[in-house]
């Protein structure tokens, strides 16, 4: 794999760099418009301007995480109608098997608003929801956008993105995503894999060279050269899904008749056309991969990012699984301590379980090669279970047809319905020290179910199906796919939709006003939100130092998603696996806020504030006319994997006013920040001047926001005296500063 950090053309010589290109005469500026990103972009682009651009999507989809709060905050600020195709699914908390009945309260909720409103309601188990769009929605050349981070339709032609949230809310009020124009990296291909390598590989490959560089950070990746077309449909929506772990802000791939054929079988001829890149087309980068020179991966705890070969694992394994330890000390922060050493037996690594799952690995190929790399044998009587999903009723329809589901099950796996639950934490959780190998998204901590902070703690490692199978194959110990000498079958896929004909509720497009929701007691509006003060005076109350802080760890994926309809009962659960406290600390700090809003006292409601305040009158005697008081976190890097927007709302139903980061991971992250009211603050510098406990005092920070300063002069409180501290705050769209101004997006919508 070849990494190149300078822009490039793409030619009929193939990849030239920058330079080569310009003494060929070749044009830099025309080359960027002959991207396939760009055409798509420039399509759906509402803005006069090229630079900063506001896109309308064809279509939205969400999940029942999702979906309820989405609606309700759009309901909020004034939903008549939805104004697109818009599919709600339900394959995250289709168990209903924690919280009573809100799991299936929400569902009901979601069928009603798809009849009052004019949308697509799937029901449980039929499908996870990106392998629902790649069947029914995806189109060449269209967008989507999705309230879930892998929303990812690009091998189909398909620019997507997942987002938080109050964007698809945006969209339903029939208002517009705004972006920079993001830049377009290359990921040339060249070759054809070997058998028993499978998508997932290829995705870790490039996922563990670009992650920590930032290659392609928010960044489109666009798929192009020979070797696209040796790569079947079902192995490039694998790849694609997994770009998501790049945290590249979309993808989209060079089209052909091999996406064609995949329209066809599933019964939409209408929506193929070839795309392709313009002749001498210009990108801002290029990843060179030749795909027949990758061999099977493992993304070893705790990030997609973490990957090597197998092989190369079982040449050191310990040394790598005390690696694995030692990051881990930093992240748990001596909450639990890992013990994945003992996970040796003879020198070898024994997996607990394997799962093949999602809208990664639920496709049809990648179970139809397992049950050829299983097929005949068994994966024993011991601790090793190996659980299956098909990512839709479809698939796993076709798979009892052709036998494949009954290869599998004979051998001691175990086949379920659609469910995303293995991705998040949700489902099949390991017992403790378990180590489980999964054909999933994401293996962050607790995606397996453990819960640290009561000492359990399970391990995650992403592999291809394949290698699955053959782990399986072997009893647990880890295998490569390439290691046994497999007879791959490759069956034809027939895709039949009666399923979806008869349980799928089709709106057509069709409102229906008088159809009344329906309102489980756990579905509750959102809190009153106050719009920002001129003043702020912020406690910092948790302090997170790891590299990067996911989403997760922001708040908790698993059995909590269940209270995702309750903004003030979710919050209870905010930072709970990372910093336990915090939702104390916040609630102190909100009954300040509340004193203020009440005509009361701060210092009444929290007594520490008294010399706080006293230290502030000195240099401002009028800061406490228009003060607000609340909480903020500083994070190093937050904000990576899911798309939830939860992970900042619930700190602003707790009162927090901003975050405090070095950077931030994703701009989805940052933009669900923004639209819940939040300042997406920056520090700079590695030696912090403040820590948890401390006060900062940002004087004028309305005004600020109205002048455009890039700089915020705050002033740390501390030892009876102030000390000023210079914080950034990066670009904002004017709509961003109304929000933040507003309080959040549901106030700037109500005017």
């Amino acid at each position: 794999m070849k990494l190149h950090t300078n822009g490039v053309f793409l030619t009929e010589d193939g990849i030239l760099s920058e330079e080569e290109g310009k003494a060929r005469g070749l044009s830099k500026e025309e080359g960027k418009g002959k991207t396939i990103a760009w055409g798509i972009l420039k399509e759906h682009n509402r803005s006069k301007e090229e630079d900063n651009l506001q896109i309308r999507f064809d279509k939205l989809t969400s999940h029942d995480i999702t979906f309820v709060g989405i609606i309700q905050t759009a309901r909020a600020s004034g939903l008549t109608r939805f104004p697109m195709p818009y599919v709600l699914t339900n394959c995250h908390n289709s168990l209903c098997a924690v919280g009573g009945t809100i799991n299936e309260d929400d569902h009901l909720f979601g069928l009603s608003c798809a009849k009052k409103y004019g949308g697509v309601y799937v029901p449980p188990h039929q499908a996870v929801i990106h392998q629902y769009a790649r069947e029914q929605l995806a189109e060449c050349g269209h967008m989507i956008l999705g309230s879930d981070s892998h929303t990812r339709y690009g091998a189909l032609g398909t620019m997507a993105v997942g987002e938080g949230g109050p964007e698809l809310v945006k969209q339903l009020l029939n208002k517009t995503w705004d972006v920079r124009r993001p830049e377009v990296v290359a990921v040339y291909l060249t070759g054809k894999p070997v058998p028993g390598v499978g998508p997932q590989d290829i995705a870790l490959a490039i996922i563990g060279a670009v992650f920590e560089k930032g290659t392609v950070k928010n960044k489109v990746m666009e798929f192009v050269g020979p070797g696209v077309k040796n790569l079947s449909a079902d192995m490039r929506i694998g790849i694609d899904v997994m770009t998501t772990e790049t945290t590249c802000l979309s993808s989209i791939w060079s089209t052909d008749e091999e996406i064609e054929k995949f329209y066809r079988i599933h019964g939409r001829t209408e929506a193929y056309r070839t795309l392709e890149p313009g002749k001498n087309a210009y990108y801002d980068g290029c990843i060179e991969l030749e795909l027949s020179e990758i061999r099977p991966m493992i993304a070893l705890p705790f990030h997609p990012s973490n990957a090597l070969t197998i092989e190369e694992f079982n040449q050191a394994p310990g040394d790598h699984l005390r690696e694995c330890e030692r990051r881990a000390e930093v992240s748990f922060d001596g909450a639990v301590k890992p013990e994945l050493t003992n996970k040796l037996r003879n020198g070898k690594l024994y997996t607990d379980q394997g799962i093949i799952a999602g809208c990664a690995g639920g496709g049809f190929e990648n179970i139809a090669a397992a049950a050829d790399i299983l097929a005949g044998k068994s994966i024993g009587a011991d601790e090793f279970t190996l659980s299956v999903y098909p990512a839709s009723m479809p698939i796993y329809m076709e798979l009892i047809k052709n036998g494949a589901a009954a290869k599998l099950m004979e051998t001691g796996a175990v086949l379920k319905t659609a469910f995303c639950g293995p991705c998040f934490g949700a489902g099949d959780t390991p017992a403790n020290n378990g180590f489980s190998i999964r054909h999933s998204t994401r293996n962050f901590p607790n995606r397996e179910g453990s819960k640290i902070q009561n000492g359990q703690i399970a391990y995650v490692a992403l592999m291809d199906a394949r290698s699955i199978a053959a782990t399986a194959a072997n009893k647990g110990f880890l295998t490569a796919a390439t290691e046994l000498d497999t007879k791959y079958t490759n069956p034809v896929y027939f895709f039949d939709d009666k399923i979806y004909k008869n349980r799928v509720f089709d709106s057509k497009g069709q409102a229906d006003p008088n159809e009344e929701i329906r309102l489980g007691p756990n579905i509750k509006d959102w809190p009153e939100m106050t719009a920002l003060p001129e003043n702020l005076l912020l406690k910092v109350v948790s302090e997170i130092h790891d590299p990067v802080t996911t989403t997760d760890e922001l708040i908790p994926s698993g059995e909590t998603s269940s209270y995702r309809s309750n903004p003030l009962g979710l919050a209870e659960f905010t930072l709970s696996r990372k910093d336990p406290e915090y939702v104390g600390r916040a609630k102190e700090v909100q009954k300040a806020q509340k004193a203020i809003e009440e005509g009361k006292a701060p210092a009444d409601a929290l007594p520490e504030l008294k010399d706080i305040l006293a230290v502030l009158r000195e240099r401002f005697p009028e800061a406490e006319k228009s003060l607000g008081i609340g909480s903020t976190i500083y994070a190093v890097k937050p904000g990576d994997g899911s798309a939830r927007e939860q992970a900042a709302s619930c700190q602003k139903v707790l009162g927090g006013w901003a975050n405090i980061a070095r950077e931030y991971a994703t701009k989805r992250y940052r933009s669900n920040l923004i639209n819940w009211g939040m300042l997406p603050l920056r520090f700079e510098e590695e030696e912090l001047p403040f820590k948890k406990e401390d006060y900062l005092f940002l004087p004028e920070i309305r005004r600020s926001i109205e002048e455009k300063k890039e700089k915020i002069t705050a002033f740390l409180v501390k030892d009876g005296s102030l000390s000023e501290v210079t914080l950034i705050l990066d670009p904002l769209t004017e709509d961003e500063r109304s929000i933040i101004q507003k309080g959040c997006l549901i106030n700037y919508y109500r005017g």
